[in-house]
């Protein structure tokens, strides 16, 4: 089985700055892409940001220029580091890992429970 676990959500004024780790772990032999998504209450989730295998990221409109997603430091963890965050990025972020757990397997998705982030003044 693969967990995934988020970390760093939190309670910042507009134009602070939050960092979201999220780490993977249990049998995995590789992992394709790591995500962030967000959901706003009452709405769908939506994605907005990853970054694949071979370090190449990429991002939603709404959060680029503001939003930077990295590889941690410890292997299978990825981190996001929003700046200049706004009321409108307050929502429950959650990180997808897309896994392979054996050779020559295809990959699965796999969620964590999220982390609360809320921007107010």
């Amino acid at each position: 089985q693969v967990q995934v676990a988020e970390s760093g959500g939190g309670s910042v004024q507009p134009g602070e700055s939050l960092r979201l780790s999220c780490a993977a772990s249990g049998k995995i032999y590789s992992i394709v892409t790591m995500s962030w998504y967000r959901q706003f209450p009452g709405s769908v989730r939506e994605w907005v940001a990853a970054i694949n295998s071979g370090g190449v990221s990429n991002y939603a409109d709404s959060v680029k220029g503001r939003f930077t997603i990295s590889r941690g430091s410890a292997e299978n963890t990825v981190d996001l580091q929003m700046d200049s965050l706004k009321s409108e990025d307050t929502a429950v972020y959650y990180c997808r890992a897309n896994v392979r757990r054996y050779a020559g397997r295809p990959a699965a998705d796999y969620w964590g429970q999220g982390t609360q982030v809320t921007v107010s003044s």
